[in-house]
């Protein structure tokens, strides 16, 4: 059985020093990790591992250089292989094409089952799940609260806000858990030292079948160039004056709409 997991590396929340030690710098300065999401789908995917004997677990990620670290966290939470799609054309793409690189990858791997986390700590769009089902063409199981696995299905429940939702599907799948599913684990020595020496495949677009031209800034994203304000939109209110009385005087304006 085929288990691929998408995975992401994310800024790190500021005063979260849960996972201080799993810390790195991204390109441009920020500490980020793997998001926390994405680790519970690799909690699930080693616990679906432990109960079968044919599981081969691979990580997957889309993004620059220091994405890679994200897939080191994956491998010492028990993923079996990892795989980094790294391309400059992929510099500014947005999450349809993002969706599209990644289902592409998943192609290229072969795979029975997707997992992912329900949403990424940086944009919470929860829009990736659905985007790369729709492009492999099999069904989707969003907001997993439990996952079980059966030789030929998944099943899910998760909480509709109103009640229980149990939901299932014939594999291959996609599924997105939530952080019902289980607790963060943290990882053996053995593991973490292991992975830090674990070869990683590192693929690029071409690899893909691709055009560069497609995805990024020079490609399918979208780039605003100039803002015209919508007709009978409301006006701007601006304050001016010293500090003090333009403090008071936007209490009051707030005081009136009930906003204080």
């Amino acid at each position: 059985m085929k288990v691929v997991v998408l995975v992401k590396h994310v800024p790190c929340v500021i005063g979260d020093l849960s996972f201080a030690t799993d810390l790195t710098v991204d390109r441009v300065g920020v500490r980020a990790r793997l998001n926390e999401a994405d680790e519970l789908a690799v909690g699930q995917a080693r616990r679906i591992a432990l109960s079968r004997v044919d599981v081969r677990i691979t990580a997957v990620t889309v993004g620059p250089v220091g994405a890679v670290d994200a897939l080191r966290r994956a491998l010492m939470l028990g993923a079996d292989q990892g795989v980094h799609v790294l391309d400059e054309g992929l510099h500014g793409c947005d999450v349809l094409a993002t969706s599209r690189v990644l289902a592409a990858a998943v192609v290229r791997l072969g795979f029975d089952l997707v997992l992912c986390g329900a949403a990424s700590a940086d944009s919470g769009m929860s829009a990736v799940p659905a985007m790369v089902a729709e492009r492999l063409g099999v069904a989707v199981l969003c907001f997993a609260d439990t996952l079980e696995v059966t030789r030929d299905g998944v099943e899910i429940r998760r909480d509709n806000g109103g009640g229980l939702e149990i939901l299932a599907a014939d594999l291959p799948a996609v599924v997105s858990v939530t952080e019902r599913c289980g607790g963060l684990r943290y990882p053996s020595f053995a593991a973490i030292v292991s992975a830090r020496h674990e070869f990683v495949r590192t693929w690029s677009l071409a690899d893909l079948d691709i055009d560069a031209a497609e995805v990024g800034l020079r490609g399918a994203a979208t780039v605003v160039r100039a803002v015209t304000p919508a007709a009978g939109g409301k006006n701007r209110v601006v304050v001016e004056g010293d500090a003090s009385s333009t403090a008071v005087r936007m209490a009051d304006f707030l005081a009136e709409r009930q906003f204080l």
